[in-house]
Formats: C-alpha cells, structure tokens, sequence
C-alpha cells in the first residue's frame, strides 16, 4: 500500500495515520482468549494494539497462543484453571451461608456455562462432587 516494506519510517507512519483520523493505542493485555468451536487460543504476554477508524474499532494481536482443546478434556482442564484462579482468593469467600460447605453461587454459573446443564443439575453435580468443579462437569457431560 505505502510502497517497498520499510520504506516509510514509524513517525511519518503515525503522522499520515492521524492525517486520515486513525487513532492506535496500545493496550496493556495481560490474556487474551480467542475461543472457537473445537479450542481456545490462549495468548499470554501478547501485543495489542487497537486502532480506531471511522468509528470502527479494530484489535491487532501479535504472539504465540497456545491451543487449549475445548469439549470433553478441555473443558474440564478450563474449569480446573478457573477453580485455582478462584481458589487464590480469601478462604471463607464461598458464601455466607453457617454451614461452611455451602456451594459458591460463581462454581455453579461456571459449571452450568461449560456444561450447558440447569443451574440447579450444577449444584446438584458440585454438591455429589463435594465442590470439585472438574469432577462436576465431567459428571454432567
């Protein structure tokens, strides 16, 4: 579009960019999950960069992702990972429910979303599963 690669250097390129009112901020992303049909693409430590123009926002994502199956083993090794980025939170953060082995609102909405099942057939699974998130969907699949 500009000519040979690397002919235009990076202060003209932003000067044109804002000329034609092409707005690009780079974004300080920590994850970034693209999640298809069959796997999620799971990307970490990547660059993002989102460019406005004409009201249109677009994201450019620039690393290695790495490719997490999604179904019967997948979804049972998401719900692991989220269960261990819950778990590192205060100990009693589970309810406040007297008998302390009340089942968490947030275990049964991510058992339902990755098992599709009722909430109701969630917490029914995380209580026969005594509040494994892994065990409860792969019960429910």
């Amino acid at each position: 579009m500009f000519g040979g690669g690397g002919g235009l250097n990076p202060r003209k390129m932003k000067q044109m960019m804002e000329q034609m009112g092409i707005d690009l901020e780079e974004l300080d992303a920590q994850e970034v999950i693209i999640r298809t049909p069959d796997e999620d693409l799971v990307f970490t430590d990547a660059q993002v960069q989102k460019m406005d123009a004409q009201g249109q926002a677009t994201y450019q994502v620039v690393g290695s992702p790495e490719s997490r199956p999604r179904g019967e083993g997948g979804a049972a090794a998401a719900v692991a990972s989220d269960a261990a980025e819950a778990d590192t939170g205060d100990a009693d953060a589970g309810g406040d429910d007297a008998g302390g082995t009340a089942i968490p609102d947030s275990d049964v909405e991510i058992v339902a979303a990755r098992t599709g099942a009722s909430e109701a057939d969630a917490r029914e699974a995380l209580e026969a599963t005594d509040g494994d998130l892994a065990a409860a969907v792969e019960k429910l699949e």
